[in-house]
This record gives C-alpha cells, sequence and structure tokens, in this order.
C-alpha cells in the first residue's frame, strides 16, 4: 500500500495518538495502584484491540485487509513491542507520570545512536550536539536527590525509551506497505497468547472499576496505536515527533488531578533539554530529507 505525504494530517494523527496515550498510561498507573499485575493488564491490552478490529473487519466483510505478505517482520516487531511495552508500562508504575513521560522523550536520541551504530548513517555535529543535549536533560532531572527519581525507575524509563527508538523505525518500514489495522492487529494477535500465560499465576479476579479500568486501557491503547501508525503513514518520524512532547502536557495534567503530584523544579528544567534534544533531532532529519530529495531529482 502506497505511503501519501500529508504533513498536517499526519500532526493531527500524532497529536490524537498522544492524548490517548496518556489516558492509557494513567489507567495504566491507576490499575498498579489497585493491585493488578502489570502482566495482566498487558494481556488485556493487548487482547481488546485484536479481537476488537477481527470483530469489525468480519461483521464488514472485509478480512482480507488482514492479510499480509510479512509475517515475520510482523513477529519481529511483535517480540520487540512487547518487550518494550513492559517497559514502558512498567516504569509508570515506578516514577510519576511527569517523569516517566519526560524519560521517554530520550527516544529520538537513541534513535540517532542506533542510526550511526547499526545503520552506519553519518551522524553530524547537529545531532551529536543534540545527544549530548539530552544526556545532559536527564542527569538534570535525576538531579542529587533521589526520592522522586529512583535508580530503577530512571533505568526502567531510559530502557523504554531505547525501545521505543527500535519500535519506530518498524513501524516506518511496516507503514510502507501495510495500513495501519494490520500492524496494529498482528502486533495484539500475536503477544496476547505469550501474555495470557501470566493469567495463570494472577487469575483475573477484579471488581467492576477495576474491569472498567482495564477495558479503558486496551480502547485507548488500540486507538493511540492506530493514530500513530496512521501518522507514519502520512508523515515521516522526523515531522510528527514534535506532537509527542504534548504528552508531557498531559502527564502533568493527570498528575495533579489524580495524585496530586507537580514536578520538582529538576523536572521542570531538565525537560526543556530533552524536548530541545529531540526538536533539534527532528528539524535535522527534515533537512537531510529534503537535500536527499534534491539529489534524487536533480
Amino acid at each position: 500500500m502506497p505511503t501519501y505525504h500529508r504533513p498536517m494530517l499526519a500532526l493531527g494523527l500524532r497529536l490524537g495518538a498522544m492524548l490517548m496515550l496518556s489516558v492509557m498510561l494513567l489507567l495504566v498507573k491507576l490499575t498498579g495502584e489497585r493491585g493488578i499485575w502489570l502482566p495482566e493488564t498487558m494481556f488485556w491490552r493487548q487482547l481488546i484491540p485484536a479481537l476488537g478490529i477481527f470483530g469489525w473487519l468480519a461483521a464488514r466483510g472485509q478480512l482480507g485487509r488482514l492479510k499480509t505478505a510479512r509475517p515475520w517482520i510482523h513477529a519481529r516487531r511483535a517480540f520487540i513491542g512487547t518487550s518494550g511495552m513492559f517497559l514502558t508500562l512498567g516504569v509508570v508504575q515506578i516514577l510519576p507520570l511527569a517523569e516517566s513521560t519526560v524519560l521517554g522523550f530520550t527516544a529520538p536520541i537513541f534513535a540517532v545512536v542506533l542510526s550511526a551504530l547499526l545503520l552506519k548513517e553519518h551522524v553530524g555535529p547537529w545531532r551529536w550536539a543534540a545527544v549530548l543535549l539530552g544526556l545532559a536533560g536527564i542527569v538534570v532531572i535525576a538531579g542529587p536527590d533521589r526520592a522522586h527519581l529512583p535508580l530503577l525507575g530512571l533505568a526502567v524509563g531510559i530502557g523504554a525509551a531505547f525501545m521505543v527508538a527500535l519500535v519506530s523505525i518498524q513501524l516506518r518500514d511496516l507503514g510502507r506497505t501495510e495500513e495501519p489495522l494490520t500492524v496494529v492487529f498482528w502486533f495484539s494477535a500475536m503477544s496476547a497468547p505469550f501474555l495470557a500465560l501470566f493469567l495463570l499465576k494472577s487469575g483475573a479476579s477484579h471488581d467492576a472499576a477495576g474491569w472498567l479500568m482495564i477495558l479503558g486501557i486496551g480502547i485507548t491503547g488500540l486507538f493511540a496505536q492506530i493514530l500513530m501508525t496512521a501518522a507514519l503513514r502520512f508523515g515521516s518520524v522526523a515531522s510528527v515527533i514534535v506532537m509527542d512532547y504534548s504528552q508531557f502536557g498531559w502527564a502533568t495534567l493527570w498528575g495533579v488531578l489524580f495524585f496530586a503530584h507537580l514536578p520538582p523544579a529538576t523536572t521542570l528544567l531538565g525537560a526543556p533539554l530533552i524536548v530541545g534534544a529531540g526538536l533539534v533531532i527532528a528539524w535535522r532529519e527534515q533537512v537531510l530529507t529534503r537535500q536527499r530529495m534534491a539529489l534524487l531529482n536533480a
């Protein structure tokens, strides 16, 4: 399926995805405080989208849309995505929402490092400077006081960002040939059976509020995945990533409203450094893309 370049649509889709993702992470933190085990939460997070997509397409007689010529690529995406989800959702239960969200913004920094180490891509001084700026932001956020940001939470948050960088590269690749529903379905369908094994230990006995939260996680996660995948179909990672930073505003708002937590000064000082690093990387990616296109059209 061809990829169309529609930058404004891509930005709007990514913005909506960040809102859905922030609500999902809020619900994950609330379920954690209710004692619902994270692997069980992840199982329902994956099963609900898989069943929802399958049922919707079946009712419309369009199950053929799920056919794919790249099953092994989907399997690899499911393995890496599920591993990353353990970290991405786990850090939310360890750290306050704002801090865990800011650490997630380091994903573009890891994308630059990965492109240099794995893809042997030339990385110029602008992007290396952005990497250093982002690392400085992490140091500032960590600060001298570990009370609000324990070392385990910091490590999990950075690991989650690293995995997000890997997933973003895969989504861009899959988006060239697969529609968003197909990508989301196979990710959910391939990971849910593995996660179901954890139900043998945890069981699934919850009150009505707990089940509603789990349902909300599945629904918001479904829409977040579809919107993020669609955004990467209509625009590049570098062009849409600017909208990711809106998630910090939502995370801060949810933290204040639900947990009476206002980010400390170290977070408020370090966050702009990390956001600035991401914006520099996005800007350079756009510049380099234009230069490559100019050479191709010359």
